[in-house]
């Protein structure tokens, strides 16, 4: 419960001046009991001896208002005459967690059903179609559909193709009837091979649409072909970028390429001898980064640079593989564009996916074929393959390059300018899937978190974190089999914001959380996941927002017991006590955590809960009548959580324009009685409004802004008293402030607070955003470290207690690239049996006086301070300083993907790229050649 006060800053001001007495000129400050700077006066004459006085009364102004709005006593009598109806209940952790878990499993069961068949749809369909070179078929290509030339004919592939927003779908205009296809602009769209596949997969819209029937919580379902070309349910306009261009590939995102290959070892070899300069350069940079980005986190890599000297090209990944993941791809990325520093030869050590293996070699040249080197690591198994991609226009003498590759199971091709970089690299991941596609093994991949970028240029306005899941498809042509022809690869998104929806936050109480970790030991879902930052006016993702670790935010789990617990999958529980903090790392709080953890089946997924002590360990429910309650709940002050789920309104598309409180309404009244509702949260709901609806009355305008209070089933009461214009706070409590309100991912901040807070008193806040404009309120939120260096650093001396507090995924500047890094910081919490303090600064020839003074029942302090004298040269402002970031190159524990498919007896290696010549330029590539074979084949060992 809480009360917005308009004369919040009017505490008597002068009060108890006596006359005759010596004066100072002092600075007042109003300061909360974790040093947060709440409010200051100008400066004014006051005698010290007053703050006592000013603290007794001013305390005694805001209690008994706060006792006055608090209604205390009034809620109390209500609890007590319907106690008979209250039932308490413990709350089971273990057997929640189990509940929840198979809950998710079968709302990702349903998702992989309907993968599954669109997978056999498009085999068959392939099975029964011919090739037909001369095929000629319009198709509606999303980039044309609805557009018209000058004469106001549909262009060609356009055509009339009907679009209406849908609320299930972000609002986006779509055809929920029909899907339609997206070709990249360095695809030519009418290529036979488009026209066949385009053709053929016609057979899916039917699909589609069966499935969406079966499960309307399905999103985003598509099927992307090897031939570049992605066919997209419900079918949208597709939007270029500012120049025009469609760069989208489905074969360069991680569910296409997690879906068409095994995990791998990848060792890239790039020559930057002399002759590797000016345009080759550029071309083989972009051909690494090309690379990098088919790579994903059950994959392992390293770059290494040779000409004079073999070097690493990230000299913190010498001596190991490292996994793929996004932080460690984007430093090597970073680095490449910047100049490379020679080292030292040395081979690479370090676990790596116990699968693919593969050296792609980037040159432009090769002086021999080293088949001496070949024989002694790598034949006759040929485990390792070797792609090899010859850089330039000059095509001389490239047969040596082309045997390496031919020879190794891998794959040659020729890279004369930066067009054709994307399309020859692609080539290596069909060849490491011809083994999974000939034992026709149709793995079922997850991917990791990501932002929603599927349709990046479309709804870029809707950055929601992902999952999706995907699986091949093959060829079933007998005359194709021992070539492995992938055909390409289904998938459907699953937001996860939907899927934590089935842990609801009321199950779990004011402090407990859900959340979900990856077989890699990153975060998939949780409420300390803050992956976007502000720039200008537009959201951005962080450089590492999906490869953030387990232990970067259960730092409490000092010895990682939880995260290697879950990251192997298996069922337990602990506790922890934590220092958690709220207020965006303003505050901290102390609580006892109990968690509970057990593994989301048929899934590299691990589901946690986390209960606190007090609070989460009990609910309570309590019965009312249906038409008492849905009085009191439909009253105009009265709303519910709308993040929550009161009951499932995305099932029907009847139901998803209804809000929570329509939704709940229409189904208690029995206008809507086919809703999925949740029987025992509407329960708590109805007796909320029942137990609160008093208040209504007692609340009155006096002094006053607004008045409002929380309950524990998402319920608010909130009654205002001046227009929004007369605000001061017009962001508190309305949708847009998610800090103040019921969200999916929190109670509100001054809930949270308050419920730890000793019974019998109050709490009090003022959020930063509510002083802007105002001048006797000139620093409110701000550390008072940070206002007055000198007095806090006495403070602490005096026995201020310091609390270090870490805050996981910030970012920092460096180079103008932004680079992730992991804070800790120093809270400051003020020890409540000091009632005053005051204490002598000596700074140069002056000396600072002050008095802090607690505010009886509150968390307040009042602090004056001499303001005439200034120690900031002496005592320069305490500030939080960043921790540097040493985590790229640790190997975790990690849970390695069960299947493997890297090799089969009956493979077709002979095809292996294109005919050439040979170019010389190479001086160390044999010492760089062992170096990596042996690289490879230690990874390996030391994994077996």
């Amino acid at each position: 419960m809480g009360v917005r006060s308009r004369s919040a800053g009017g505490w008597g001001r002068g009060a108890g001046a006596g006359k005759g007495r010596r004066m100072i000129s002092v600075s007042l400050w109003m300061i909360c009991s974790s040093w947060l700077c709440w409010s200051a006066n100008a400066q004014m004459k006051i005698p010290p001896e007053t703050v006592q006085q000013w603290a007794v009364s001013y305390g005694k102004q805001i209690l008994a208002l706060s006792t006055k709005y608090s209604g205390s006593l009034l809620l109390q009598k209500k609890y007590k005459d319907i106690e008979s109806t209250v039932k308490m209940e413990e709350v089971d952790g273990e057997e929640l967690v189990k509940r929840f878990a198979e809950e998710m499993e079968g709302m990702l069961g349903r998702k992989m059903k309907s993968v599954k068949r669109l997978a056999e749809a498009a085999e068959d369909a392939d099975l029964y179609h011919e090739f037909n070179a001369t095929l000629q078929f319009d198709y509606y290509n999303s980039m044309t559909i609805n557009s018209v030339d000058e004469e106001g004919n549909p262009v060609e592939l356009g055509g009339e193709f009907p679009l209406e927003e849908n609320e299930h779908f972000n609002k986006l205009a779509v055809n929920t009837q029909q899907s339609d296809i997206q070709v990249p602009t360095n695809v030519y769209n009418k290529d036979p091979n488009i026209l066949n596949g385009v053709y053929m997969s016609e057979a899916l819209n039917d699909v589609f649409l069966d499935n969406f029937q079966k499960d309307p919580t399905l999103t985003w379902q598509y099927f992307g072909s090897a031939t570049g070309f992605f066919r997209l349910y419900p079918g949208i306009a597709w939007t270029p970028d500012e120049n025009g261009v469609v760069t989208f590939d489905c074969r360069n995102r991680n569910w296409y390429i997690q879906a068409a290959t095994s995990p791998k070892d990848i060792i890239i070899v790039v020559d930057i001898s002399g002759s590797m300069k000016g345009l080759r350069l550029t071309i083989a940079k972009h051909t690494i980064n090309t690379i990098l980005d088919t790579l994903g986190e059950n994959d392992f890599v390293n770059v290494i640079a040779y000409s004079d000297y073999v070097q690493y090209v990230e000299p913190c990944f010498k001596g190991t593989l490292v996994q793929a993941d996004l932080d460690n791809r984007e430093v090597t990325e970073i680095i490449l564009i910047n100049s490379i520093n020679p080292l030292s030869p040395a081979a690479a050590r370090g676990q790596g996916s116990l699968c693919n293996q593969a050296i792609m070699l980037i040159t432009d040249g090769a002086m021999e074929d080293y088949e001496d080197v070949f024989q002694e690591f790598n034949w006759p198994e040929r485990r390792v393959r070797v792609f090899t991609y010859l850089i330039g226009r000059e095509v001389t003498f490239a047969q040596n390059v082309k045997w390496i590759a031919c020879n190794n199971k891998g794959y040659y091709t020729h890279i004369s300018t930066l067009a054709d970089v994307q399309e020859n690299v692609m080539e290596y991941l069909h060849v490491l899937s011809r083994p999974m596609v000939i034992n026709h093994d149709h793995d079922i991949i997850w991917t990791e978190a990501y932002m929603d970028s599927v349709l990046f240029n479309t709804r870029a306005q809707s950055l929601l974190l992902m999952t999706t899941v995907a699986m091949p498809v093959f060829s079933k042509k007998k005359e194709t089999l021992s070539h492995g022809i992938l055909l390409g690869v289904v998938g459907t998104d699953v937001p996860l914001k939907e899927l934590m929806r089935l842990a609801p936050r009321y199950k779990l109480g004011v402090h407990g959380y859900a959340f979900l970790n990856t077989n890699n030991g990153y975060i998939l879902s949780h409420p300390d996941l803050r992956p976007l930052y502000k720039e200008g006016k537009k959201l951005k993702p962080k450089p590492n927002y999906n490869s953030v670790d387990l232990s970067e935010v259960e730092w409490e789990d000092d010895d990682e017991k939880l995260r290697t617990a879950m990251v192997k999958g298996e069922t337990g529980s602990m506790s922890l006590d934590v220092r958690a903090t709220v207020e965006k790392g303003r505050r901290v709080m102390f609580l006892k955590n109990d968690y509970f953890y057990t593994t989301i089946n048929e899934t590299p997924f691990s589901l946690g809960i986390v209960l606190t002590r007090g609070h989460g360990e009990f609910i309570f429910t309590g019965n009312v009548s249906i038409k008492e309650g849905l009085n009191d709940l439909m009253q105009p002050d009265v709303t519910i959580a709308d993040e929550w789920t009161y009951c499932e309104t995305d099932i029907d598309p009847h139901h998803r324009k209804l809000t929570q409180h329509q939704a709940v309404f229409r189904y208690l009244t029995g206008k809507e009685p086919d809703l999925e509702c949740d029987e025992k949260l509407l329960r708590q709901t109805l007796f909320d409004a029942v137990v609160t609806a008093p208040m209504e009355a007692y609340w009155t305008a006096e002094g006053v802004e607004t008045a409002f209070l929380g309950t524990r089933s998402g319920l608010m009461r909130v009654t205002r008293y001046v227009g929004s214009e007369k605000r001061v706070a017009k962001k508190f409590l309305s949708p847009s402030d998610k800090e103040n309100i019921f969200t999916l991912d929190h109670f509100p901040l001054w809930y949270r607070r308050a419920a730890e807070y000793p019974a019998g008193k109050f709490l009090y806040y003022i959020p930063k955003e509510d002083t802007r404009g105002r001048e006797d309120f000139i620093c409110v939120g701000r550390f008072f470290g940070e206002v007055d260096g000198s007095v806090m650093a006495q403070l602490i001396r005096m026995g201020v207690k310091e609390v270090i507090i870490f805050e996981a995924s910030a970012q920092r500047k460096k180079a103008d690239i932004l680079q992730p890094c992991d804070t800790e910081y120093p809270s400051f919490v003020y020890e409540p049996s000091i009632k005053e303090t005051n204490s002598l600064i000596k700074c140069g020839r002056c000396q600072k006086m002050f008095v802090t003074q607690a505010v009886p029942d509150s968390n307040l302090l009042i602090l004056v301070v001499q303001a005439d004298c200034d120690c900031s040269r002496q005592y320069p402002p305490i500030t939080m300083n960043p921790k540097e970031c040493d985590r790229m190159k640790s190997q975790k524990v990690r849970r390695r993907p069960e299947s493997c498919h890297a090799y089969h007896p009956h493979e077709n290696a002979k095809e292996c790229g294109g005919a050439s010549h040979i170019y010389p330029s190479v001086s160390l590539f044999l010492t760089c050649l062992t170096a990596s074979l042996a690289c490879l084949k230690a990874s390996a060992l030391v994994c077996r």
